[in-house]
């Protein structure tokens, strides 16, 4: 039996998303296989805490167990994942986002738990496979210049030797005749209609006569994988790239799940990211300041630049420099602007002669009852 999810994840039934969220990777860490190698316990317990969290992500599920309890998920609807296989494969994490049994299927099987028909339906059914999410940290020069990322980890494939049929002569293995393709029975008592497994396929409806070699007769297979994922040129941080039909395999033919990237993004060191413009602050003399003239910057890419300093130029002005922020992710050819954040560092050692300037300046300007 599955076990309640808000006590795995230790929430109370009215947690908000972000709640659930927020314990569910707490507990994920604590118990990732990783930290607990050979920890057969830590492992079970990391099992159910994804379980529990792809019940209560879903709106849906969450809503069906809420209503009917472990009864929702009576035909094995709940997760994709159920309490089987570790969801994460190397350090790729690798969640059920939306793949796998829909509301329809989850009520159905809600009423079959309770002793409910639900009418046979033609074919074998069909999962869609789980969706994978990954994270990568990139640095904000990555970002401006776009990089293609390597993602390894390890998911459900289709078998290649039968092609996702199970069977070992690859072929589609023919509907089952005595629960027509829908996998389930029924028997008639008075007026309520009981429903189960049909007992010649297993609740396949197909009728397997001999199991593929290679998957058992699954008609998957876990493999290690890599992707190359695209990172283009001015993406922001928070961003996330689908790769559709790259996520775990469907099973009895479903759809494949797609995959997932969320992209974080370093602060730097020299520049402050706002939207497509950058700010850099530079230390500027304070006779440039007073007097103007010109100074060198280097921008993100690596090009010198010269910007002029207009004379009476106060600290904290910010001088735009067009063109030279980061590129638009969906207008080809066109760049934020860079503004130039104006400091002033001033000199701890001074000459006698800078002093005696200094002095004399300071008092003109006091004459004048004025300061710079």
């Amino acid at each position: 039996m599955n076990k309640n999810p808000y006590e795995v994840l230790g929430v109370a039934r009215d947690a908000s998303d972000a709640d659930i969220k927020k314990a569910y990777h707490k507990l994920v860490m604590k118990y990732h296989p990783d930290r607990n190698p050979d920890n057969k316990e830590a492992e079970e317990k990391f099992k159910e805490v994804n379980n529990a969290f792809d019940i209560l992500k879903d709106p849906q599920k969450r809503a069906a167990y809420d209503r009917f309890g472990d009864a929702a998920f009576a035909g094995g609807n709940a997760s994709g994942a159920g309490f089987g296989g570790n969801p994460f494969g190397n350090g790729a994490f690798h969640f059920d986002m939306g793949g796998g049994a829909g509301m329809e299927d989850i009520l159905r099987e809600a009423m079959r738990g309770f002793g409910f028909g639900g009418g046979p339906q033609r074919g074998a059914p069909q999962r869609g496979g789980r969706d994978l999410l990954d994270e990568v940290v990139i640095d904000l020069k990555d970002a401006f210049f776009g990089k293609t990322h390597t993602v390894k980890f390890s998911s459900n494939v289709t078998c290649e030797k039968c092609h996702g049929h199970a069977t070992d002569d690859g072929k589609p293995a023919p509907v089952c005749e005595r629960c027509g393709g829908s996998g389930f029975v029924q028997t008639r008592q008075g007026f309520f209609v009981t429903e189960m497994p049909c007992p010649e396929c297993n609740g396949l409806g197909r009728k397997i006569s001999k199991k593929c070699s290679e998957c058992d007769g699954t008609g998957t297979q876990h493999k290690q994988r890599t992707l190359e994922v695209k990172i283009p040129a001015g993406i922001e941080d928070g961003a996330r790239l689908r790769l559709a039909g790259q996520g775990e395999a469907g099973a009895n033919g479903g759809p494949a799940g797609d995959f997932y990237l969320d992209i974080r993004i370093r602060p730097d060191k020299r520049f402050e990211r706002h939207g497509n413009d950058l700010i850099m602050h530079v230390d500027v003399p304070f006779t440039t300041l007073a007097l103007g003239g010109e100074i060198e910057i280097e921008t993100i890419d690596d090009k010198k630049l010269e910007v002029k300093i207009p004379a009476g130029t106060q600290v904290g002005e910010k001088l735009r420099v067009r063109g030279h922020g980061m590129p638009l992710v969906r207008r080809s050819g066109a760049y934020g602007d860079l503004y130039v954040d104006v400091a002033i560092k001033i000199p701890t050692k001074l000459s006698d002669k800078q002093k005696k300037l200094l002095s004399e300046f300071a008092g003109i300007k006091s004459e004048k009852k004025s300061w710079f």
